[in-house]
């Protein structure tokens, strides 16, 4: 494991996010909204599979590496949002996905780990959040058959937290 991934689990103490698959903790809660900070690496494996939401989120990059947001959108389009701080790279520091877009996310690769956070009002609840099994999305967004066969939640698990 990254020494830097290793004091951001420490500090933050990151733990799995059910269903999901983010390393994350919550970081504010009011009855308007909710944040998390979370992270993406390689070890412990930390990433986001696909899953939609019924509010917006407004994600925001922090540190590391740069990583990929894969969004699958309700009128049949897609599309990759590069998070990071490089913005004359093009890199995004915040980005809002709309609810109701399916999302997934990963480290690019031969990147360390990135560090980001996710803000929602109204907070997040388990009951906003719907995650999917492969078939499912490729009926809709076969283009993407190779992200949503990596990022989807395997066949036999829950897609409800």
């Amino acid at each position: 494991m990254e020494p830097e991934v290793r004091a951001l689990i420490d500090r933050f103490d990151l733990r799995p996010l059910p269903v999901e698959g983010t390393l994350f903790a919550e970081t504010y809660r009011s009855g308007a909204a909710s944040a998390i900070v979370a992270v993406y690496c390689d070890d412990p494996p930390s990433r986001s599979n696909f899953h939609v939401l019924t509010h917006d989120e407004v994600w925001h990059a922090y540190a590391g590496d740069p990583f990929r947001l894969i969004l699958l959108h309700p009128d049949g389009s897609s599309e990759d949002v590069v998070m990071g701080r490089d913005v004359r790279a093009g890199q995004q520091v915040q980005w809002v996905i709309p609810a109701g877009t399916w999302q997934a996310g990963e480290l690019l690769p031969g990147g360390r780990y990135a560090l980001f956070g996710c803000t929602m009002a109204p907070g997040f609840t388990p009951d906003c959040f719907l995650a999917s099994h492969a078939g499912e999305l490729l009926a809709r967004w076969p283009a993407r058959e190779a992200d949503i066969r990596r990022l989807a939640v395997p066949d036999q698990a829950d897609v409800r937290m």
